[in-house]
Order: C-alpha cells, then structure tokens, then sequence
C-alpha cells in the first residue's frame, strides 16, 4: 500500500514566523516515515508558497530559498494536491493531508483552514470558526464568560476609538480594570505587542502600541497568581494532558521572556494541588469544546493565592519548538511526542470523515 502524503506548512506571514520554522522542524522530525511521506512548504513573510527539499537542520538558515521551486496549494477540489511550478511547467502533487504548522495570524486564524476547506484537503487541529473565534482574545471571552469560566475583568478598544476618542478608552479602562493592567492586541499570537501599564502614561502607550498590531485590543485587569498551562488533544472525545507552570524571566512572559530570555522556566508538573490540576484539566476540555475546538490547543490561566482559578487564553496551534510546553506537558503523561504527532495526523483524517 502506498504511503500517505502529509504537506507540512510552515513559515508564514505572522510575526511568529522564527518560530513557526523551530516547530515544523521538530513535526517534521517526528513525522512516521514508515507511514507517510513528508512534504515540507515553506511560506515566505511576504506570502511566496516554496518547496522544501533539504535537512531539517537547514530550515531556519534560509540558505536553501533562492534554489526553492514554488509550490502552492490548490483550492480546486478535483486537484487536493499543490501545484508545483518550475518555469512553465505545472505538476501537480497530490497530498492526503495537511498539517499546519503556521503559529499566529494567517495560520492559525482560520484563514489557512477555510482554503483547505476550499480544496476539500484533510488538516490537523481546528476548523475555520474555532480558529477565528480562539485567536480573537476578545470574543474568546466572550464564549469562556457565556459558560461561566471565570476570567479577569476586561474591556475592548477598537483602533478608531484609540485614533478618535483616546481619553474615553482611558477613562473605561481605568475605571473597569484599574493598575496595573494589561494591553492586548486581539489578534497577535505569542505575547506579541502585549504591555503592562502601571499608570495613565503607560496605559496610552500601551493602547498605541496595540493598535499598530491590530484593530482590536483588549485591556485586561491584572491577576497575581501562578502562571499555568494546560493541553488537550482530541476531537469529539477530549483529553486534558498535565498542568505545567510558567516562571517567567520578565514582569510577564511576553515574546522576549518566552523565546529569548533563557532565565525563563517551566515546570511540569506544576507545583500545585491534585484537586486545582483536575479543575484546570476540567476547564480546559471545557473551553475547548465550546470554542468547537478539534485536535489540539494549550489553555493557560492563573491560580491566585486563595485558590481561584482564573482562565487567560487559549492557543489553537501551540509550539513544538524544544521549549514549548503543549507537548512537553504530554510527554509528562506518557505520550511522546512522536506518538503525539502521530495522534495529531489520525485526528486530522477522522476528522475529515466526520
């Protein structure tokens, strides 16, 4: 029998694209070769679909793109397959499946999920609405509140809104969330234009920098609290891995403290009772079922010093770069992490037959 193809996409034109190239590094290594034949594309920043066909070591030098051929996926159903140009010629490849490994905006967002569904093309992890909805920090909480997940307080600010009406934004904020609070773009993945303001001054310089990444911003009410995080893998049936803690080298685990600052730590399990792992366990398959969630994705919160337990985001294509907690948190509970991947391709067939 023939072996599956898998087309691993990565790169992308989110700023997390660094990132995306470490995480598919690590999926591709882990891929089953006995099973399924590996096809790597590689996304440029400004959008360019190139074939990959090096060693994984060699993915995140970029030496290897000036003698890359082109290769874009098809949303023609009747192809399922890329569409492999060299000079005026076009091959098509056809491909069973395809796992996105694409973190952030065009990638994790919905969009690179609604053109597979164009194609009729099988994928790992969430569908286009659960996508959107999980990646906008805004209307996430607004499904988490409508079940009764319990989250810090919180507004939204639109980027007209900081351009035209900025001391309204003000005056809401301080008087919803107080300081210090957070400043979140909705939409940036990774910790990416995210501020703490401990004042008015910063709370503005806060909102503008938001802006820059996105329409819609959310400032948030500061939690004290240890930092956890949670996986779940699964479609219908879901299940919640170990709650591991986040030690933070800065103020907070923005993009610098999680990927560049080596001071910063993970624990796993986290330091925590039995009965709080098991509702933060419990919680997350909640979310994720109610966001519509399919595959995988971390959830993250906050347990404050008398035990309340505070949900903070969720991330629906999480990272497999050697640090990255959602399958180091697996690994904790038996499941490595090829056996992870391998799980994550299953997943992405059955769900397709679904």
């Amino acid at each position: 029998m023939a072996k599956k193809v898998i087309a691993v996409l990565f790169g992308g034109q989110s700023s997390e694209h660094e990132v995306s190239k470490v995480s598919a590094a690590t999926v591709i290594s882990k891929i089953n070769q006995d099973k399924y034949t590996v096809i790597p594309v590689y996304i440029t920043k400004d959008g360019h679909w190139l074939l990959y066909d090096g060693p994984i070591e060699s993915i995140q030098s970029g030496s290897w793109e000036k003698y890359a051929t082109t290769a874009i996926l098809s949303p023609d159903a009747t192809h399922k397959g890329l569409l492999r140009i060299v000079g005026d010629k076009l091959k098509l490849i056809p491909i069973d499946l395809v796992f996105p490994v694409l973190h952030g905006a065009m990638g994790e967002d919905g969009t690179i999920q609604g053109l597979l569904e164009l194609a009729k093309i099988p994928y790992v992890g969430c569908g286009v609405l659960s996508s959107a909805v999980s990646m906008n920090k805004a209307y996430t909480k607004i499904i988490a509140e409508s079940i009764g997940i319990e989250q810090a307080k919180y507004t939204v600010i639109y980027r007209s809104e900081v351009e035209n009406t900025i001391e309204e934004c003000i005056d809401r904020a301080e008087s919803i969330c107080g300081y210090p609070c957070f400043i979140k773009p909705a939409c940036a993945g990774s910790s990416v234009g995210i501020t703490k303001a401990h004042n008015r001054d910063e709370l503005v310089d806060g909102l503008w920098i938001a802006a820059k990444e996105d329409r819609t911003i959310v400032v948030e009410q500061n939690i004290t609290g240890l930092e956890l995080e949670c996986a779940v893998l699964g479609n219908g049936e879901v299940k919640a891995a170990a709650v591991g803690q986040v030690l933070a080298a800065a103020e907070f685990y923005d993009y610098d403290a999680k990927y560049n600052n080596k001071e910063s730590k993970t624990v796993i399990p986290a330091p925590i009772p039995e009965e709080k792992a098991e509702e933060i366990r419990r919680q997350s398959v909640r979310i994720f079922k109610a966001l519509d969630g399919k595959g995988l994705a971390r959830v993250d919160f906050f347990l404050e010093e008398g035990g309340r337990i505070i949900f903070n985001e969720i991330n629906t294509l999480p990272g497999f770069t050697p640090i990255s907690m959602y399958p180091m948190l697996f690994n904790e509970v038996g499941l490595g992490t090829e056996e992870l991947v391998d799980k994550l391709i299953e997943l992405g067939f059955s769900r397709n037959e679904d």
